[in-house]
């Protein structure tokens, strides 16, 4: 019974000093890869290259001189309006991630700080 607690007890102080260690290697890297994977999926959905591959091309077979120049104008807005959403988005995953990193240093100073 002893031994298993001790064992217990090792564990415990092993993964306590392994923690940093993993938070900023292991971990930061799943969590930087979390968030690539969160931009890729928004570029999938907004299809900011699928607008810019057509951006010459009419909408709905309008080849007329103004159908060409609605059609232009229209996707130029749409791929202004999703270059910004993507701007934002990608700013927000790297807001988080250096949120992720600073995240260990602020609570230690913060019980440092309540403690004190």
């Amino acid at each position: 019974m002893f031994t298993v607690a001790l064992q217990v007890i090792i564990d415990f102080i092993k993964d306590i000093l392994y923690f940093p260690l993993w938070w900023y290697s292991a971990g930061a890297a799943k969590a930087f890869l979390f968030s690539l994977n969160k931009i890729r999926n928004m570029a999938r959905q907004l299809g900011l290259k699928i607008w810019v591959a057509n951006l010459f091309r009419p909408m709905f077979g309008q080849y007329d001189f103004a159908g060409r120049v609605i059609s232009f104008f229209i996707r130029l807005v749409q791929i202004i309006a999703r270059s910004i959403m993507m701007v934002v988005w990608i700013v927000l995953m790297l807001i988080l991630f250096l949120i992720w990193l600073a995240l260990p240093p602020f609570i230690i100073y913060q019980i440092i700080i309540n403690f004190s």
